[in-house]
């Protein structure tokens, strides 16, 4: 996988969000389903990015605790 693809898209989708500051949550299994790879290649490339300091990760303080992506 593509880690400079997977953050280009990652980073339009989290551009491309209306929330306050943006972030988005990231279906690995869409994402994977894009490029045709399987949804752990993705989680991977996302772990990546983030040790990388190219992405934030957090949790939602509030239902539905979904795991999300910011901008640094």
């Amino acid at each position: 996988m593509d880690k400079n693809l997977l953050l280009q898209r990652v980073h339009s989708m989290i551009q491309s969000s209306t929330k306050r500051p943006k972030y988005m949550t990231v279906s690995t299994v869409k994402v994977a389903d894009i490029f045709g790879v399987k949804p752990e290649e993705v989680e991977k490339g996302l772990e990546e990015l983030i040790a990388e300091g190219y992405l934030k990760q957090s949790k939602l303080d509030s239902p539905p605790y979904h795991d999300i992506y910011l901008l640094p």
